[in-house]
């Protein structure tokens, strides 16, 4: 029994690094529309799990319910961390969000006007 405990806090223990290892936390300056939702702007906890383009981005503003959506990881090294949005009759999408080794992608964001995407 002494084992399994030892087992089961060593399992807790690489859960919670691996999820540490995708997440960071990015401050939106400006509130952004995901899917049906509204992102206050300020800080939110962005994380992620999956590979390629069956991945999924879970937004967590400070006191809200976490928002999950569809999206794509683009390995990618950066110098900054940014957040790309679109705006569309003065509502901003949030289309991307950049970090220093990958950028998340949001599936099925709109694009402006005539962009051809």
């Amino acid at each position: 029994m002494k084992r399994f405990g030892v087992g089961l806090l060593a399992l807790v223990f690489t859960v919670a690094a691996y999820a540490a290892k995708n997440s960071q936390t990015v401050d939106l300056a400006q509130p952004v529309q995901v899917g049906s939702t509204l992102v206050p702007a300020g800080p939110v906890k962005v994380s992620w799990t999956g590979t390629g383009s069956d991945a999924q981005l879970t937004l967590a503003p400070h006191g809200k319910k976490p928002i999950t959506v569809p999206a794509q990881i683009v390995n990618a090294r950066s110098s900054e961390t940014a957040v790309s949005t679109v705006n569309i009759n003065g509502v901003q999408y949030l289309q991307q969000v950049q970090l220093s080794d990958l950028t998340l992608v949001v599936r099925d964001a709109p694009t402006a006007p005539g962009s051809g995407n």
